[in-house]
């Protein structure tokens, strides 16, 4: 039976997307520069201090992570792919900072009332269906602390289904490509991800899609979740503005 590429993803085709090849072309993507930025613009936003416990779900390789450790915060990152934990964890090593890395699933944490701030950065929210994308939110809401904090940074819904239709973006390194085509459906809010991957004299196509929420539908699920507060921010916490290109979510609970 032909697969809809409109049904969220299995965990299966989650490893399989963030892979060696998503490793492979991450720099290229994300500048040692941009991450450096971005990990700024988060201590700012979470309010963190030397020595705050932090969680990051969806932390991938660690280019987060291994940031805020720097900066002194006690980080804990949990991924579901062992290729990205692998390197995350080579670069703390590398960086000389320790940060607990954890293989799991972001729909059942094993931590409650442990963290200070937790986090879901560049666009790792909205992977599976609503009723199991508010279960991340629940589980992120009980590893938390009273007056912990959540950050969500995702794509802007308002913009982009304002500004695209289907869109081709291509990377490259040496002469590897990555090539991925983008759409939205309409009917199910989500965008459709078709990846092409051409390297080393081999291709390998894979499949990604996520859902997108607006903040009204942010303020109502963080809610329900357990926090008691909801703002929204723009890009790196500049203000929010309905023609940016991101939307950064901050609950309190």
């Amino acid at each position: 039976m032909e697969h809809n590429e409109n049904n969220p993803l299995s965990s299966e085709e989650l490893e399989r997307y963030f892979s060696e090849d998503y490793l492979y072309f991450g720099d290229v993507v994300k500048t040692p520069e941009e991450s450096d930025r971005e990990a700024g613009a988060i201590w700012k936003l979470l309010s963190l201090r030397p020595g705050t416990p932090v969680l990051e779900l969806g932390c991938g390789y660690g280019r987060i992570a291994n940031r805020l450790a720097e900066k002194g915060a006690r980080v804990t990152g949990l991924d579901i792919s062992p290729i990205l934990l692998k390197k995350a964890e080579a670069d703390a090593a590398e960086r000389r900072v320790n940060v607990e890395y954890v293989r799991g699933d972001m729909r059942s944490l094993p931590w409650r009332d442990r963290f200070d701030a937790a986090l879901l950065w560049f666009t790792t929210f909205g992977y599976f269906d609503d009723a199991e994308n508010e279960r991340v939110l629940h589980e992120a809401a009980c590893s938390l602390r009273k007056g912990g904090r959540l950050l969500i940074d995702h794509l802007n819904r308002f913009a982009w289904l304002r500004d695209k239709s289907a869109t081709c973006e291509i990377v490259q390194r040496d002469d590897d490509l990555r090539i991925d085509i983008m759409n939205t459906d309409a009917l199910t809010d989500r965008i459709n991800w078709k990846r092409t991957v051409v390297r080393d004299g081999c291709v390998r196509r894979m499949r990604f899609s996520f859902r997108q929420y607006g903040f009204p539908e942010y303020d109502r699920m963080l809610r329900n979740a357990g926090f008691d507060a909801v703002e929204a921010h723009g890009q790196d916490g500049g203000a929010f503005t309905p023609y940016g290109p991101r939307i950064v979510v901050v609950a309190h609970k």
